[in-house]
């Protein structure tokens, strides 16, 4: 589990995040959403510690990512898997090699302990047998699988997502949703995933919090959702006449 207490950040005295106290749970999909500028982004960078919080904590496990040193952040970095919104492959790397990199960074395994994990983490993403090829050779969504892989090779605790589906087809970016959803149920990771794809909200996202200007102003599940008479969060999920009727039929069991 990560728990964030009351933190806050500014910049050159304009809040950013104001007093946000949430917490992302062990084997589910917990979703950060909100418009651009809202805050979800920072409040991501301060989790993962690439941004210090003014005040609040952060707590992973019970433990006080606040108030390590640097060495100790390390461990827990460790633990933690990204994937990014671009995929952020090495393109003068292999699919093997990009997958390989961080267990060459981080971990002690001999070269074949390497390569079974490689190959068991590409197998997991139905990638089996495109060890050898480039970036640039396969497709985005393959690539995306790819940046998968590589989050899961080091066996992660946590898992950062960052808008996911970013540039995908609506048929590929249900197939990453999927495997986000049953790699994080399998490996019962802490899954963060920060997105504007409102599809992948409601199929996915076992836990939701929507960020409004700098605060937590709504936070429940997939279900609930359908049900919040909260203006600002319907204006942002359910934006246009005809996407509120969609609502109206998944909220009555009509679809």
């Amino acid at each position: 589990m990560i728990e964030v207490k009351d933190i806050s950040k500014s910049f050159d005295g304009n809040h950013v995040l104001k007093n946000i106290t949430v917490e992302f749970f062990p084997g589910k999909v917990n979703f950060i959403i909100g418009r651009s500028g809202s805050g979800k982004s920072v409040l991501t960078k301060c989790i993962v510690g690439l941004m210090e919080v003014d005040k609040g904590e952060i707590v992973f496990d019970g433990r006080s990512f606040t108030k390590m040193d640097r060495w100790d952040r390390r461990i827990v970095r460790q633990e933690m898997g990204m994937l990014f919104q671009g995929s952020a492959l090495f393109d003068s790397m292999t699919v093997e090699e990009n997958v390989m990199f961080p267990l060459k960074m981080f971990s002690k395994m001999s070269a074949g302990e390497m390569k079974d994990r490689v190959n068991f983490c590409l197998e997991r993403v139905n990638l089996q047998g495109k060890n050898h090829l480039y970036p640039s050779e396969i497709s985005g969504g393959m690539q995306k699988r790819t940046g998968i892989a590589r989050a899961i090779s080091m066996n992660p605790k946590y898992l950062f997502c960052d808008e996911p589906n970013s540039g995908l087809d609506p048929q590929t970016a249900i197939v990453i949703d999927n495997l986000i959803k049953e790699i994080t149920y399998e490996f019962n990771i802490t899954t963060v995933v920060v997105s504007h794809d409102m599809n992948s909200v409601i199929e996915i996202g076992d836990y939701i919090n929507f960020i409004y200007q700098g605060e937590l102003w709504w936070k429940g599940d997939k279900k609930e959702i359908l049900k919040t008479q909260n203006d600002e969060l319907n204006n942002f999920v359910f934006p246009s006449e005809f996407m509120k009727e969609i609502k109206e039929v998944l909220r009555d069991g009509r679809g």
